[in-house]
């Protein structure tokens, strides 16, 4: 079975990028070419967080990135 983790804004880097919870290897935004890690969805949790929702490449877990919507 697959494990889940939630990463919250606090735990970004400044630029944005942060550690998979599981494995440890540095996922970071300015990373286009998707070797590790890929985008499944992303969605609004509900009206104050937005949720994407990431696979990490090298371990296989499921990483639920959410921030504070600021609309």
């Amino acid at each position: 079975m697959t494990k889940e983790y939630i990463v919250t804004e606090e735990k970004l880097f400044i630029d944005g990028s942060f550690r998979c919870p599981k494995c440890d290897v540095l996922i970071s935004p300015d990373d286009d070419t998707q070797e590790i890690y890929t985008i499944i969805d992303g969605n609004y949790v509900n009206e104050k967080y937005f949720e994407l929702i990431l696979k990490c490449k090298k371990c296989g877990s499921i990483i639920k990135l959410r921030w504070r919507n600021e609309e």
